[in-house]
């Protein structure tokens, strides 16, 4: 079996191509680089589509910004740990990432750590209490709480 051969596209073909990448979900400036680096353009090339796209609108990190906290915050109830990790990965600046997770609601976040908590003790067949309070912490970590919150959410809410 050959190899799959990159087909270079040229400068104009892959703004096209980049603008319908940008319109169908929001990206930030790393994804659409090594999008554009994946279909053959040089790198002045790659920085000039960049600048495009972003003197059009179709690419604005802070949008991108908060539209990645608001998603992985409400449909995948991570915490803000976990998300800035991601957002740093997309190398969105510390700047961006501390103004997109200020727009997550405090109460609500409380809440949903309450409700993780609550739907994650259901599959915890663990009988020791320690062991099963360790089990919850390490997993509400996981999907990216701080630690103190998760300590006065359980203590508040009479949480193992």
């Amino acid at each position: 079996m050959e190899p799959i051969k990159k087909v270079k596209l040229d400068k104009r073909t892959a703004l096209k191509k980049a603008e319908h990448y940008c319109a169908y979900q929001e990206r930030s400036q790393q994804e659409v680089r090594n999008k554009l680096y994946d279909w053959g353009l040089w790198p002045n090339e790659v920085e000039e589509v960049i600048s495009e796209l972003i003197g059009t609108n179709f690419l604005n990190e802070e949008r991108f910004a908060s539209a990645y906290v608001s998603g992985k915050f409400k449909i995948k109830k991570w915490g803000k740990v976990k998300i800035k990790q991601g957002l740093k990965l997309k190398k969105i600046t510390d700047r961006m990432i501390l103004t997109a997770l200020n727009t997550i609601d405090y109460d609500e976040y409380l809440e949903t750590i309450r409700y993780t908590a609550e739907k994650k003790l259901g599959s915890i067949t663990e009988k020791d209490p320690y062991k099963k309070r360790y089990k919850l912490i390490t997993y509400l970590m996981s999907k990216g709480f701080e630690n103190n919150l998760i300590i006065d959410v359980l203590k508040s809410n009479n949480l193992p």
